[in-house]
């Protein structure tokens, strides 16, 4: 090796040793990033909107299922082959697999059998990063050891989420928070595409120290167990959105948004269609079948009627500007692709559950999509003025709308950037906007400037996505394609060669 190769050798590691310093730093695990599932990975720091356009294909492998979910990710885990950074993909035949992130190799790979597919759900991992759970085939949730897949078949598990898994199936992630000190696991239920048989949303909620379980019913929600065939008289009500339960700190509550079926909570009856409801963080109500709070929009009728599922999405939490006049503020789209602002703390605006309206403001989104079936995501200026943005993306563009303040200090959705690129449900990381949608090459990669819209990078041509979504961390950004044989990509920078390399040529 030549004096001048050794000191670029010498040069890159360092620049290599620093990258990974500052880009290893965290997981990427449960659909969202977060337990609010703001989709903002507030780690990241390699990858920005300096060196993005740089970002180049790594790998494309062929996974051992057709997937139409997320990845999630956790570094340096134990495995028999040494300790690797894993990917974990959930096929929708409800296998799962783990994948070397270096190289996109299979570690391990466990499936179930019985029950109905396909199945939309993407896996999460425990906080204590020991375990990975997965939404199987059998109608069941399944407990893995992280780093080898041996399944935890005692204590519980695994945890039965529906007796009908002929009619009923996990169509949204599966979703971890902690809350006084108790680890817990949501998952939550919808029908089969075509919205047939005798099913009801509802969600799990499982204490993963004890692997107790809690059910609240969407439809009949008096019963407060799993409801067998012929249980409930008020079918059809699901939950559907990518994330399934959010949970937001700062009310510490639980939110799950339903989609069809009867609504009838305003006269005194306990069915929850086309409803943002509220819970306690062990999945508990108010009790006698009432949660804690509830949104219903005005139209509920007509969009239970015309199947314009308010629940196509899961609510999204905003930090709330300073001088609020509201201190904890969601936002809500559905297939209509309107955007519903709530108060979090009298989210129906009668001071109990039940109340229909009552929103801050409800607009249109601005780029808009009839039966619009992808998520909103949040992000905060944090390098600017502060300032909260929603992003959302559909079938014929992509918007970015701010948080502000009308001059009575309400809160307001501001219109600020559309692109006409169609987009998938979006991630940010370090200040830049990351989604799916069409390109010259067909369906590609692209980053945006979160305040802008500015196109900043485009990938290769990845395949097409259905509702799958990105994700970036500690410096490489990871997303699977929906085809009858899934690839997982990951696209890096360049110094990753060198991070990851044993050396140089001489």
């Amino acid at each position: 090796m030549s004096r001048s190769h050794a000191l670029l050798h010498t040069a890159l590691l360092a620049a290599g040793s620093l990258a990974t310093a500052e880009a290893i730093a965290t997981d990427w695990p449960q659909w969202g990033f977060d337990p609010a599932h703001s989709a903002n990975n507030t780690a990241e720091t390699a990858v920005s909107a300096a060196n993005v356009a740089q970002l180049e294909q790594k790998y494309a492998v062929t996974l051992t299922g057709r997937t139409n979910a997320a990845p999630v990710f956790a570094q340096g885990i134990v495995t028999a082959s040494g300790t690797k950074d894993l990917l974990f993909v959930t096929a929708q035949s409800g296998r799962i697999t783990a994948l070397d992130a270096a190289d996109g190799s299979v570690v391990w790979t466990m499936t179930t059998t019985g029950g109905h597919t396909p199945i939309e759900s993407s896996p999460a991992i425990d906080p204590n990063r020991q375990h990975v759970y997965s939404y199987g085939a059998d109608g069941k949730v399944h407990k893995y050891a992280i780093g080898n897949g041996s399944e935890t078949t005692t204590g519980g598990w695994p945890v039965t989420v529906t007796l009908k898994p002929g009619v009923e199936k996990g169509a949204s992630a599966l979703a971890t928070a902690v809350s006084g000190g108790v680890a817990r696991l949501y998952a939550v239920t919808n029908g089969y595409v075509g919205d047939g048989g005798d099913y009801q949303g509802h969600l799990v909620t499982i204490d993963l120290a004890t692997g107790t379980s809690r059910v609240f019913n969407s439809m009949c929600s008096t019963i407060t167990t799993l409801i067998a065939s012929g249980g409930c008289n008020s079918p059809q009500s699901g939950i559907w959105g990518r994330p399934g339960a959010v949970y937001d700190a700062g009310t510490d509550r639980v939110y799950i948004t339903t989609a069809n079926g009867e609504f009838n909570a305003n006269t005194g009856g306990h069915n929850w269609g086309d409803s943002v409801l509220a819970l306690h963080p062990d999945g508990t109500g108010a009790g006698a079948g009432l949660p804690l709070d509830s949104h219903t929009p005005t139209n509920y009728a007509q969009l239970d009627g015309s199947d314009i599922d308010l629940g196509s999405a899961s609510l999204s939490i905003l930090p709330a500007p300073a001088g609020s006049a509201v201190a904890h503020i969601g936002v809500q789209t559905g297939k209509d692709s309107m955007l519903h602002l709530i108060d979090l703390d009298d989210m129906g605006g009668i001071g109990a559950p039940g109340g229909v309206g009552g929103e801050i403001e409800v607009i249109d989104v601005p780029i808009s999509e009839f039966w619009m079936k992808t998520q909103s995501v949040v992000w905060v200026n944090t390098h600017g003025d502060g300032a909260a943005w929603v992003y959302v993306g559909n079938g014929n563009g992509i918007s970015g709308l701010k948080l502000t303040l009308t001059g009575a200090n309400v809160p307001h959705l501001q219109p600020t950037w559309q692109q006409n690129s169609n987009a998938t449900s979006a991630v940010v990381a370090n200040d830049v906007v990351y989604h799916v949608g069409s390109c010259a090459a067909g369906t590609c990669l692209l980053a945006r400037n979160p305040t802008s819209g500015a196109l900043l990078w485009t990938s290769p041509s990845i395949g097409s996505l259905k509702w799958g979504s990105p994700i970036l961390v500690n410096g490489a950004l990871y997303v699977a394609n929906y085809s009858s044989n899934s690839k997982l990509y990951k696209f890096a920078l360049p110094i990753s060669d060198t991070i990851f390399a044993n050396g140089f040529d001489g």
